[in-house]
């Protein structure tokens, strides 16, 4: 798939949980749509157990309908890197696996260059101390998870995790980038 259609474009990236993910993206000006799911693995419409368990080869992702005139393919990269460690290979926090890695998957040639030059910036930027070991991959499948799992953080905001991981962090990325906040009135 090229482009979703004329005036909208499709990411899918990985970061750790997609609660967390999903959470931030959803408040991000021009992101038309988050689709929780997972993506990179052999297993077949897999479930969040098969994901969980680390043996289907799948990352927990989000997919991103987006419009590029709203904001850019790079300004989505920009802000994944910032909202979670890519230095750490299969790990995010307490979440640990090779379902939690960081990677991006490009649909098409122009968003494979945008993202390699993106990570060179981030790599000679003073953002991380570390290498990123972050993977980028061609887009193969996406599929999506449960239900359940979709908005989990505006369905479940007492949650533990929501109110002691997910909640900081969106506190912080709204501080951090105001600019890209959809206008709530």
């Amino acid at each position: 798939m090229d482009y979703l259609t004329e005036n909208h474009e499709v990411a899918t990236i990985g970061g750790g949980c997609f609660w967390c993910i999903e959470a931030i993206y959803l408040d991000i000006k021009g992101i038309i749509s988050v689709t929780s799911g997972y993506s990179g693995g052999t297993t077949q419409n897999p479930t969040y157990r098969e994901v969980s368990s680390g043996m289907s080869g799948h990352a927990e992702v989000i997919q991103l309908i987006f419009d590029p005139k709203i904001i850019s393919y790079g300004d989505i990269l920009k802000i994944f890197f910032q909202i979670h460690d890519p230095t750490t290979r299969n790990r995010q926090g307490a979440d640990v696996g090779t379902q939690y890695r960081s990677v991006i998957f490009y649909h098409h040639e122009v968003q494979k260059g945008i993202a390699e030059k993106v990570m060179i910036e981030i790599g000679k930027s003073a953002l991380w101390k570390n290498p990123l070991v972050t993977e980028l991959l061609p887009y193969t499948m996406f599929y999506p998870a449960e239900s359940y799992h979709q908005d989990y953080y505006a369905n479940n905001p007492n949650q533990p995790y929501c109110s002691i991981v997910i909640a900081p962090k969106l506190k912080k990325f709204r501080k951090s980038f105001g600019q890209f906040l959809k206008d709530v009135n």
